[in-house]
């Protein structure tokens, strides 16, 4: 090889790996700008399905304005600066109301306008106050109701799932170890008791610990009064949690172990595993390194869905247990048709769910090799 050729190569070479960097990046930009167009429109469409079906076909606008026309001649046939008007002028003045405060609400405005208008504003988060008294403080703006409820819902979701996830993975993981054992049994036996809601166990918890017992609170979520110093304070909430965060897990913990147990079972049976085990390494290694290793993109995507899930918290448990929750207000938002506190819950679970689903894909590829981000497919 001439001397001209050798320096054409290597000059060619840094070249190449600009172009072939060059040419990733590209396929990275382009794949993340598709993922997030798509997570987008998908977020789009079910916002604005949400809002019809929260407003149904506008029935939930006949049922407003019913609301509108018997508050607003309540308070003006019971105010006494009216009593002297006669019955046309308070008409006109009751119609003069109604008006004002359907103009307010945006009722004079067609629904397919107003439910495009309400789409904008639920995608940019701004979303107004709620139509009903949904706290004791009356109405407020929903942004402010989710903020006020998000820590109840958080800490008894957060801590009840936590202690699930973790706890049901370190026992499958050791029943995997002890295939066909007495406690492995009775777990596959146990199994079904999962199909019941917690808020079934929950109740049987109340009559015993609270009833029966009289060693645990009904519900709520701190005594009453509330203790002043912050220690008892703290107290008082975690007996407070001992029920509802207990029903959860009861009724979720032996359908999370057999599965887990099922999957870890399913990966210990490899070949690979096996050749670990003649090789002689210990159990704990082989257990780390080639069980939980090939299973961290199951277990990753599990505890992602996980932590976005806490948002909407155990309507019906929180009821239970009169836990002030996102749970409870979601269930009084229902019952009272207040279209943008359902609304805002479902915008702000569709975007940490899309961006939960974005940043898994980073995440693959980080934690496995075999997964490549924005890669083209082999020809």
């Amino acid at each position: 090889m001439s001397a001209e050729s050798l320096t054409a190569n290597t000059e060619s070479a840094p070249a190449a790996k600009r172009g072939f960097g060059n040419s990733a990046a590209m396929r990275m930009v382009k794949y993340m700008g598709l993922r997030l167009l798509t997570m987008m429109v998908t977020i789009t469409i079910g916002v604005y399905l949400t809002i019809l079906i929260a407003n149904m076909g506008g029935y939930v606008d006949t049922i407003m304005r019913n609301e509108i026309r018997d508050s607003t001649t309540q308070a003006i046939l019971a105010n006494p600066q009216f009593r002297n008007l006669t019955p046309e002028a308070k008409q006109e003045l009751i119609q003069k109301k109604i008006a004002s405060e359907e103009k307010r609400r945006g009722l004079d405005k067609p629904f397919a306008i107003r439910s495009v208008n309400y789409l904008r504003n639920a995608l940019t988060l701004n979303l107004g106050r709620a139509m009903y008294m949904t706290s004791d403080h009356g109405s407020k703006e929903v942004r402010l109701i989710i903020l006020e409820r998000l820590p109840a819902t958080l800490l008894l979701a957060g801590t009840s799932q936590l202690l699930l996830f973790f706890g049901s993975i370190f026992i499958a993981l050791s029943l995997s170890r002890k295939y066909g054992s007495w406690f492995d049994k009775l777990t596959i036996a146990l199994s079904p008791t999962s199909a019941v809601p917690p808020w079934f166990y929950g109740i049987f918890l109340i009559l015993i610990f609270a009833a029966i017992l009289k060693i645990l609170p009904f519900g709520g979520l701190v005594d009453v009064p509330p203790p002043e110093n912050s220690f008892d304070y703290g107290l008082s909430v975690l007996k407070h949690l001992i029920l509802p965060a207990t029903s959860v897990i009861i009724s979720a913990i032996f359908l999370s172990i057999y599965n887990w147990r099922t999957f870890f079972l399913i990966f210990s049976s490899e070949d690979y595993v096996e050749v670990a085990k003649a090789k002689g390494l210990p159990p704990r290694d082989v257990e780390r390194r080639y069980i939980l290793r090939p299973t961290l993109p199951t277990i990753i995507t599990n505890f992602a869905l996980l932590v976005i899930a806490l948002w909407t918290g155990f309507t019906i448990t929180e009821t239970v247990f009169v836990w002030p929750g996102l749970g409870i207000t979601i269930y009084r938002a229902i019952g009272a048709y207040d279209t943008p506190v359902i609304v805002g819950s479902t915008i702000i679970y569709a975007y940490l769910l899309a961006l939960t689903v974005f940043l898994l894909d980073f995440v693959y590829a980080l934690v496995d090799p075999r997964v490549k981000v924005g890669s083209e497919s082999s020809q």
